[in-house]
């Protein structure tokens, strides 16, 4: 976790100092076309993994990015990706990215972009009357498509996969349970 925040830190204290230069610059440069962003996702989850976890859910995520120029950004987001199981075994996931998003306008509205990176996670499990905790890392990838509502607000639709190798104690003798998360999303998306 004490990586996540000094990750977090680093993307903020980036886009800050950014901030300002770009302020000295918006008045040669589109506004559109690099700067900070804001976003968030709604969609589906699927769970898939050698354990009982196999579920769907829900999926909410946030985003805040900086644009360097139309092909080139970074990006951290807050992802919960909701409550999943049966009676048996349950667990509740959430986490943090950080990422490289690259994107290729194709018609004068439209582009297309692709994103990876890190995932920093937490998730509460309960198996078998046996509860815990266990923070963890992986990678994701994703790719999407954003149209151009007003060159400073998009709607995309995305579809991303996340590696997590979640460890329940005390169950299974602690074995890795190999879980992938694979989430197909639209959202919204603001330029500044």
């Amino acid at each position: 976790m004490k990586n996540t925040i000094l990750t977090l830190a680093a993307i903020i204290s980036l886009a800050s100092v950014s901030v300002y230069s770009h302020a000295e610059n918006m008045k040669n440069n589109d506004v559109a076309e690099n700067g900070i962003y804001v976003g968030a996702n709604y969609g589906y989850l699927k769970v898939d993994g050698k354990d009982d976890f196999d579920d769907n859910s829900d999926v909410i995520q946030g985003l805040v990015g900086y644009r360097f120029n139309q092909y080139l950004a970074i990006e951290g987001g807050y992802v919960n990706f909701g409550d999943y199981g049966n009676s048996l075994s349950n667990a509740e996931t959430d986490g943090y990215t950080a990422a490289l998003k690259v994107s290729y306008p194709i018609v004068d509205r439209v582009e297309l972009y692709a994103k990876g990176g890190q995932l920093w996670y937490s998730t509460d499990y309960d198996v078998l009357g046996f509860s815990g905790n266990k923070d963890g890392e992986g990678v994701f990838a994703g790719a999407g498509v954003a149209f151009k509502v007003t060159d400073r607000f998009l709607i995309n639709a995305e579809y991303t996969w996340y590696d997590a190798g979640i460890t329940v104690e005390n169950v299974s003798n602690g074995a890795d349970t190999d879980t992938d998360f694979k989430q197909a999303s639209l959202g919204v998306e603001y330029r500044f």
